[in-house]
């Protein structure tokens, strides 16, 4: 069943991509910035109550994590 993909809590975000294999790099200010072996950019997380789609969306091409993966990952961390 197909689903939307919906603004997130930060720490909602930062749940999915440790569970894809991410790791804290550094904190600056509001934002946090994630790693992972094999991807090249960071992926940022802003430290929002509502991370919007877009954010959501351009971390999602920065990973090369699918929308299934990522709806698989949103609903292990919930």
């Amino acid at each position: 069943m197909p689903r939307r993909i919906i603004p997130t809590h930060w720490k909602i975000q930062e749940k999915i991509f440790l569970a894809d294999g991410f790791t804290l790099a550094r904190e600056e200010s509001s934002h946090r910035s994630y790693v992972k072996p094999g991807i090249l950019r960071p992926v940022v997380i802003p430290k929002y109550r509502e991370v919007p789609v877009s954010i959501i969306r351009n971390n999602m091409t920065t990973a090369n994590m699918s929308r299934a993966r990522y709806l698989e990952l949103l609903d292990r961390v919930q």
